[in-house]
């Protein structure tokens, strides 16, 4: 089984629990796939690289802030209105006392 050689913050694929991993810990499978750095394994231990097939990824719900997707409707949401803009006064036309 392969061993890290460096500490790794991953979170949890099912609980979305973030975990510390040490130097030398033996991941399982499914928090080895998280780990995306391959200089973090020991050398010539890198589990193999497994890319997440399309039902993976539809099954994951979006996690943190996400946008909606272009499927949902977006119906009724109003975009904010602009601040409005403020102007500067010409430089030119203050009022000096050095021409006095």
């Amino acid at each position: 089984m392969p061993r890290l050689k460096s500490a790794v913050h991953v979170q949890h694929p099912t609980t979305r629990d973030w975990i510390l991993l040490q130097p030398g810990d033996e991941p399982s499978p499914e928090l080895a796939a998280e780990i995306t750095n391959p200089d973090a394994w020991e050398e010539s231990e890198a589990p193999p690289a497994t890319p997440p097939t399309g039902e993976e990824e539809a099954d994951k719900e979006p996690f943190g802030f996400a946008a909606p997707s272009p499927e949902e409707d977006t119906e009724g949401l109003e975009e904010a209105p602009a601040p409005p803009r403020r102007s500067r006064k010409a430089s030119g036309t203050e009022d000096t006392d050095a021409d006095a």
